[in-house]
């Protein structure tokens, strides 16, 4: 093969390269488009700067000021104590806290919000009665 074939060659490979790098990032030509603003499920304005209980998935149950949040539902949350639970039983929570700080929790973790004023925890009526 002489020069300028191996330089044509060259040239058109380099060319089909930049082909396929353009379409697999065609994006990056293409304006970004707004879409509609995701709307918060909950309201929690009324609830910041307020103590809340958040129960997560996985069992673990925490309370603390809630001090930010965004529409998909991800917390921050300051001075959080964590309610310890019974090692033998763990449906049963002790009154052991374990205190974290400063803690977010991301919205694939939540299970349940509630304010800690006027809420209390009650035993579950539709539970089978110790024998």
């Amino acid at each position: 093969m002489s020069d300028n074939q191996q330089q044509d060659r060259r040239q058109r490979l380099s060319h089909q390269g930049q082909q396929q790098y353009r379409r697999r990032n065609n994006n990056s030509n293409v304006p970004k488009q707004e879409g509609p603003k995701r709307e918060a499920i909950l309201d929690l304005n009324k609830y910041k700067d307020q103590e809340i209980r958040v129960k997560l998935i996985g069992g673990r149950q925490i309370t603390g000021t809630l001090k930010g949040f965004d529409q998909l539902m991800n917390l921050v949350l300051e001075n959080v104590k964590e309610t310890l639970r019974d090692p033998e039983d763990d449906d049963v929570l002790t009154d052991k806290t374990r205190e974290f700080g400063l803690v977010v929790v991301r919205c694939t973790s939540l299970l349940t919000i509630s304010p800690v004023d006027g809420s209390e925890i009650i035993e579950n009526p539709f539970g089978q009665p110790e024998q």
